[in-house]
């Protein structure tokens, strides 16, 4: 008995010493990891801690806090690389339909039914998408892309530089105010 009572002394010690070790960890690693403090830093990064910061709020607009959505949205993900849009359609609409607060899921929804060449879903999709995360530039710049397929160079360099404003860095971003910014502001002579 006295064996199991020194025993039970050293886990005590032992997980009480890793706690207390891993304490100031836990606390310096969640200082920066608020979608807050990350689009905070975003804005001011140069391109290489851009790139980053942006990692980081995919990883975290990825979170449903399920792991059920979790596994609808990998499965989803999966469907699409694999070249199967209509079965990531279906697996994404499941999302949505469980999961209507989730804009992450909207927003893929949104690529999905882009890639289909259905646009009047895509659009209302990425509109849902950014009202439930009005920061997601990725949902921005796409909504900007389907703007420029409709010909509307106007709206579209307008969403772009919207995306641009809490991204500035994004590569596709700056591509696509490159490329509409003699349409849109007229040439130099």
């Amino acid at each position: 008995m006295i064996a199991n009572h020194l025993n039970l002394k050293a886990i005590v010690a032992a997980t009480l010493l890793t706690v207390t070790i891993s304490m100031p960890l836990a606390i310096s690693a969640g200082a920066a990891t608020t979608e807050s403090d990350l689009l905070d830093q975003l804005v001011s990064a140069d391109a290489e801690v851009a790139r980053g910061l942006d990692r980081e709020l995919q990883a975290l607009w990825r979170k449903s806090g399920s792991a059920a959505m979790d596994l609808l949205l990998a499965r989803a993900t999966k469907a699409m690389t694999e070249g199967d849009l209509q079965a990531a359609l279906e697996h994404l609409t499941a999302l949505t339909d469980h999961a209507p607060d989730f804009s992450y899921g909207w927003y893929q929804r949104a690529r999905a039914y882009h890639a289909l060449g259905a646009y009047g879903p895509s659009v209302a999709d990425l509109e849902r998408a950014l009202a439930l995360n009005p920061n997601d530039y990725n949902a921005i710049y796409a909504l900007g892309t389907v703007f420029e397929q409709f010909r509307s160079p106007k709206r579209a360099y307008e969403a772009y530089l919207r995306a641009k404003a809490i991204h500035p860095h994004h590569e596709e971003v700056l591509s696509a105010l490159e490329r509409l910014r003699p349409e849109v502001a007229g040439k130099d002579l």
